[in-house]
Order: structure tokens, then sequence, then C-alpha cells
């Protein structure tokens, strides 16, 4: 279990129990909770009050004055009530939750987000539906938390080392997410009929159509939080460090481990009621936490917990409020309160980022093989490039129908049947699009990793894939007419602004690994949540779209799509061949490009252009597809070790390689039904990632 210190003294602060404190001070706390619950009471107040009928406060008031409007009754009964109730009880075990992981852990960035519980949950949930398994209430929270737990332990396991804890936790967690929320995408797109509306659910709504949830669950949340009360002695000694909780009496690895197991069943219970709910368990106990370093005799958890358990109804409940004032109360029925939640935490995920000491670059420096020898070397490029050339070739044959070597030789020469012109001329487009994307990630992923120093730093991992996302949805969603060059230059721009925001806000201080890691993770959890918002509230009906797009597809490409593509990878190749000396000097340290006459700043700046340009193309032409600027670039060091002049042709083959299979998998595998490119390559990305992360901890 990771135990690294906290961000920052300030944090680590709240973490440390106040040595005593005089009647005064926690008088002072629990007037601060009390404040914080009269808080809760007038957003719910509001909240009763907001929907799509037409039922506001005054009638309201005079149903509970003792007066008989039936209309009134009926929506407030079926409609407002268990809305509201599904919020109070998601905040109370969603912050709960975030406050026991981060108290066990000794980390502020544990949540059921960052430890992939609301995916795993998620996962176990969908996947029942997708069998055709109906359970109760009580058995659906059974397998939400049966998921959850399988998910935070591995993520866990693979946090812990004695270095990078607080950043090797949420590389874990967003690793593991991806690998599951790939599945769970799949699942929803094998069997739509039985997952209907799992994929707005499972950004996590509010909506409900009786009271029966909260009921169920409510006193299972109640005897969980209730149980917590017994063990915050032993939660605040445990904030002291593993070996003085033990010297004074805690038996630190079962107070841990009960400690994970009720903020799972938490976290459980709310996905089973709303759905995955993103980062409430973040950003609620982070603010009861840093109200409490000023508040003196609050660091304790016998009030850490209601606190935490007051801020977590106030985000939700706020957050739903808002979105119900942003687009009206019908609009707000398709819109999952999880999105808002989601772009709040991730500004607060940002916010810790900056607040955050910079991390040393020596702890998470390259991890690089010899590589082979100098024939060998070049033995693998020519072998890779050979074999980009027959899976090209293979990939043109199969399909839902499958061809011959001499159909597509007909075709190349203009002697094909009508058939195979028809075949041909719409999978031609989609392996040269996969090819394509693939080799542009790639070069985009070797390019930032160099840049920034990173390898574990990747064109999706920094938001820069999201923001190009965003952007060309924004185009698709309010130009529906608009050309595809259109779309191009909307994702180029979203990925630009994704780029300059992840890039700018890290430059702060310096570029240090734990802090561009992080911002760029906030920024693409705030680009894939206001990609499904805007799906969601202009075509709620279609969730194949949304799906289809976040998760790369390269069906219905033509070859005039993908001439900005080719025309950015046909400019960049020769740029960055240029550049490979700057990109050896770039990754090794700051001062020797230095004295070797290379301007940091505009060589920085210009080589991040390239890969933003790369980048946005790539989504514009097939969406978002995540891993392959991770696994490419390091696959490629591995064989022909770190001198860019090698890595980058190698990573663009390998990134080529990776995704054409994943397209050909995609076509063939289940045809005529078909997956989209990038969920496998997320399924093979995540286990690639995580088998990095466990090397790493492996060496510390």
């Amino acid at each position: 279990m990771p135990s690294s210190p906290p961000l920052r003294a300030d944090q680590a602060a709240t973490l440390t129990p106040a040595p005593g404190g005089a009647a005064r001070p926690r008088l002072g706390a629990v007037l601060l909770v009390a404040l914080g619950l009269v808080v809760a009471t007038l957003l719910a107040a509001v909240h009763v009050t907001q929907g799509s009928a037409s039922v506001g406060l005054p009638e309201l008031l005079g149903l509970l004055a003792g007066g008989s409007d039936d209309q009134s009754a009926a929506v407030l009964v079926a409609s407002r009530m268990p809305r509201l109730a599904a919020g109070v009880l998601v905040g109370v075990a969603l912050g709960v939750a975030g406050l026991v992981m981060q108290s066990v852990s000794r980390n502020v960035l544990a949540s059921p987000d960052t430890l992939a519980v609301n995916a795993g949950s998620y996962l176990a949930v969908v996947a029942v539906a997708a069998f055709g398994i109906a359970l109760p209430i009580a058995g659906g929270g059974a397998v939400a938390f049966i998921g959850g737990l399988a998910a935070a332990g591995l993520v866990l396991a693979l946090s812990a080392g004695s270095g990078g804890g607080t950043v090797r936790l949420v590389l874990a967690g967003s690793a593991i997410a991806l690998a599951l929320v790939a599945i769970t995408t799949m699942l929803l797109l094998l069997y739509p009929e039985r997952t209907e509306g799992l994929y707005a659910w499972g950004n996590g709504t509010l909506a409900q159509t009786s009271m029966e949830p909260m009921l169920q669950l409510g006193p299972v949340v109640l005897l969980a939080v209730a149980v917590l009360f017994l063990f915050a002695r032993q939660f605040d000694l445990i904030a002291l460090g593993g070996d003085t909780a033990t010297v004074l009496g805690v038996r630190v690895r079962r107070t841990r481990l009960i400690g994970i197991l009720i903020a799972v069943l938490l976290s459980a219970a709310a996905v089973t009621v709303a759905g995955p709910i993103g980062f409430v368990g973040l950003a609620a106990p982070a603010i009861v936490r840093l109200i409490a370093v000023r508040v003196p005799g609050m660091q304790k958890h016998v009030l850490l917990i209601p606190a935490a358990a007051v801020m977590g109804v106030i985000v939700v409940l706020g957050a739903d409020v808002l979105l119900r004032l942003a687009f009206g109360g019908q609009a707000a029925v398709e819109v999952p309160t999880g999105v808002v939640t989601t772009i709040f935490g991730a500004v607060f995920l940002v916010a810790l980022a900056l607040r955050a000491r910079a991390a040393s670059d020596s702890g998470t420096g390259f991890v690089i093989g010899a590589g082979l020898s100098r024939r060998g070397r070049v033995l693998v490029i020519a072998a890779s490039a050979v074999l980009l050339v027959a899976l090209a070739f293979v990939s043109l044959l199969l399909g839902d129908a499958k061809l011959l070597g001499g159909d597509v030789l007909n075709w190349v020469t203009g002697q094909a049947g009508p058939l195979v012109e028809f075949v041909m001329n719409t999978r031609a487009p989609r392996v040269a699009a996969a090819i394509l994307a693939g080799a542009a990630l790639a070069l985009a992923g070797t390019v930032v990793q160099a840049v920034s120093r990173n390898p574990l730093a990747e064109p999706a991992i920094l938001g820069v894939t999201g923001g190009a996302g965003v952007g060309a949805v924004l185009v698709i969603t309010f130009w529906p007419l608009a050309t595809f060059f259109g779309v191009t230059v909307g994702g180029l721009a979203g990925a630009a602004l994704a780029a300059l925001i992840v890039f700018g806000l890290a430059m702060r201080g310096g570029l240090a690994s734990t802090r561009l890691i992080l911002i760029g993770l906030g920024v693409s959890a705030a680009a894939g949540a206001v990609t499904s918002m805007l799906i969601i509230a202009t075509d709620p009906y279609n969730a194949a779209k949304a799906l289809t797009w976040m998760s790369g597809s390269t069906y219905g490409r033509t070859f005039p799509q993908l001439i900005p593509l080719a025309i950015v990878i046909l400019i960049a190749v020769p740029l960055l061949a240029s550049a490979r000396r700057e990109l050896d000097l770039l990754a090794f340290d700051d001062d020797t490009p230095r004295v070797l006459g290379v301007r940091l700043g505009s060589t920085r700046l210009g080589l991040l252009a390239v890969s933003v340009a790369l980048t946005a193309t790539a989504v514009s032409a097939v969406g978002v597809i995540g891993f392959v600027g991770l696994v490419a670039p390091h696959a490629a060091r591995a064989l022909v070790g770190s001198r860019h002049a090698l890595v980058l042709p190698l990573a663009a083959l390998l990134g080529a390689l990776l995704v054409c299979v994943a397209d050909t998998l995609g076509r063939t595998v289940i045809a005529p039904a078909q997956l989209p490119a990038g969920l496998l390559t997320a399924v093979v990305g995540a286990p690639y990632f995580v088998w990095l992360l466990w090397r790493s901890r492996r060496n510390s």
C-alpha cells in the first residue's frame, strides 16, 4: 500500500491528528460542520424546486402546509425526492469513501476514481446486464463491490513503492481504469439492447424512478459510516506513519484493510444508485482537509468523517443544481450529473498538481534497455517495414467479406468487378487511416516523452488527444455540414489549447514530471467529460455515436478525409529527422542542451507544435485512440536504444502496426459486427503501461 508523503507540508498536516485540543477549538470545528449542514440543506431546498415539470417553490410549500395538489405531490414523490435522496446518498458515500482511502494510503490523491474503484464497479454492473442476468438492487450492489474491490487491490499493489507514490497511484489507477472502461465499452457496443441507457448512466446520473434503491442501500451506507467512527482513532494514528501507529498499539495492516473494504463498499453503493459519478471522492475530502488545516481540532477523523460526508453532499447537489440551471429541467434529464463533477474534480486535480512540490526527475527517467546490436537495429527496422506492408495487404483481404490476393491486384489495376470494387473502396481507406494514424500518434508520443523527459507521457495521458476530441466534436455538433477539413481544424485547435494549458501550467517552476502528469490527467478527464456532455446533450439517444468516436474507429473513412493527416506526416517527418539531435539532448537533461547551444524554450515549443499537429489530425481522422504514443516509443527504445535517429522510424512503424492490427481484429473477429480500434489498443496498451509501472516499482 502506498506510503509516500502527501504533496505538501500543509496537506500533510491534515493527515496528522492534533495533539490534544481544548474544548473551544473542538467546538469551532463542530460549528463548522454544522454550517456545512446548513449549506447542504439550502442546496437541497433549491434542488427540490428544479425539474422539467412546472412545479416551483410556492406549490411545494403549499403541499407541505397541508395542501392537496395531486400534481405537485406526484412530481415531488415520483421525481424530485428520489433524485434528491440519490444525491444525498451518493455525496455521503463518495465523500467518506475518498476520505478513508486518503487516510489509509496516506495519499491525498487517493479516491474511488484514482483507485479505479468506480471503473471496476461499472464494468461489473455492465457485464451482468450484458449477459442477461437480472439482479435485485442489493445483488447489483454486491456485484459492484466485487468489481471495485478487485480494481482497487490491483491499483494499490501497483502503486506501492518507495518513491513517487502519489503520481504512481494516479498513473496506475488511470491505466487500470482505461482498460476497464475499454472492456465496458466493448460490452456496450456488443450488447446494445441489453445495456440500453447504461452509457449515460456510466457518466453518473441522479435520475431515479423510485425511492427503492435509496431505501435498500441507504442503511448500508449509514452502517458503513457508523463502523468507520469506531476506527476513527486508529485512522488518526495511521496518519502519523505505519511504524508509529504500530508502536501505539494499532494493527495497521488490519485497519487499512478494513478501511479499504468499507470505502469500496461505499463506492459500490454509490455506483449502484447513480453510476460512477466522477471525482467527488477526490474533491470533497481534499476540500475538507484544506479547511481542517486552518481550524484547530478538526484534524481528528471523528470530525473529518462527517465533514467529508457533508462536503460530498454539497458537491453532488451543487453540481446537479448548476447542471439544471445551465441546461434547464428537461435537458438536464439527459446530461449526467457526473459530467459536471468530473469537470470540477479535474480542475481541482490540476490545482493540487500546481500546489505540489516539484518531484525530482531522476526517479522518473527513461528505463531503456541496451537495445540490439548495430546490425540487429537495422534488421529490426527493415523487418518492421516489411511486416507492415505484409499486414496491410492481409488487412485488405480480411473483413466481413473475404477477398483473395488477385482481387486486390485487379482493384489496383482497375479490372475488379463491382462487388470487389465496392469492398475495396471502403476497406482500403480504413487500412490507410489505421496506418497513418498509428504512425502519427507514435511520433507524437516519442516527441512528448523526449521533450518532457517523462517515459510515461503520451498525448492521451497528457490531455492533448482529449482536447483534439473536444475540438472535433464541437465542429460536428454545431456545424453538422462542416467538411472534414473543418473537423480537422477544430481538432487542431482543441489539441493546441489542451497542450497550451498542460505545458503552460507545468512550466511554472520547471517541467516537473509529477506536475506534468497530474495536470495532463486532469485536462484529459475534463476533455472526456465535455465530449460526453456535448454528444449526450445534442443526441442523447445515439450512444453508439459517442462510443464509436470516443473509442477510435476507422469506419466510414475515405481517402480525401486522410489528406490532412498525410500532409502533416509528410511535413513532420523531415522536421523531426532534422531535430533528432535536439531530441536526444532534451531527453537527457536541461543543462547539456544549453551548453551545446540549443535554445530550450523555442526548441521545445516547436517540437510540441509538431506533436500537437500530429495528434490533432490523427484524432480528426480516426477518433480518440490511446496508448499508441506510449507503447510504440517504449518498444522502439527497448529494441534500438535511445538515439532518436533510430527511435523515430521504428516507433512510427510499430505504431502503424499496432493500430492496423487492432483495426483488422476489430473488423474480423466478430464480423459483421465491429469493434473500434481504440478499444483494442487500450486493452493491449493498458497492461503494457501497468507492466512499466510494476517494473519501476520493482526497481525502486
